[in-house]
């Protein structure tokens, strides 16, 4: 795929979903993690061999979508930053979804629906594990009981986080072959 116009509707859309939904949805504890991120990460490991586009989709959704909600932010117009210390640890969990992407293929609807539910889960398990382990606002304990408790209370993000990438990963591949071939196919062949 070659930058051109086609890209650059896709990559806007992407970005526009993405920084609605943390709009709308982050601020509400109960929605809070429903983004489409996980399934552009898993997207771009599905369908792009070469570097300089596997990672591109991700990027540019994510750091769009933080740098607008950290603006709404620095004009009182959001709760939260959207660009904070540590953030960079996400990133990467994110960016190793893509890799998940690279193993599953989505040349069938199992490999899809597998690829959808073991990136939330090693993400959920990841970040939680990360924190549990580095808190300084909220102190968990350093034993099976303080990382029990830490999962738990991520409980929310991950439901909402494997719920969207279960929505949008049909979508995007939907309209990714839509704009690319003219088809409106889940699959990739």
């Amino acid at each position: 795929m070659s930058f051109s116009l086609k890209t650059a509707l896709f990559t806007v859309v992407l970005t526009l979903v993405t920084t609605l939904c943390k709009y709308f949805f982050g601020p509400e504890i109960t929605l809070s993690g429903f983004s489409p991120v996980l399934a552009i990460a898993l997207f771009s490991g599905f369908v792009f061999r070469r570097s300089e586009w596997v990672f591109f989709f991700s990027i540019v959704a994510l750091l769009v979508s933080d740098l607008s909600i950290q603006v709404l932010y620095l004009n009182d117009l959001f709760d939260y930053q959207g660009i904070y210390a540590g953030q960079w640890k996400n990133y990467l969990l994110v960016l190793g979804c893509t890799y998940i992407g690279f193993i599953f293929k989505a040349a069938t609807y199992r490999n899809i629906g597998l690829a959808a539910f073991i990136a939330p889960t090693i993400f959920f398990f990841l970040s939680n594990g990360l924190v549990w382990l580095q808190a300084t606002e909220i102190t968990y304990t350093k034993d099976l009981a303080g990382f029990i408790t830490c999962l738990t209370a991520g409980l929310p993000f991950y439901k909402n986080s494997l719920i969207s990438t279960l929505v949008f990963l049909p979508a995007i591949l939907v309209f990714y072959n839509y704009i690319t071939v003219r088809k409106i196919e889940l699959r990739l062949s």
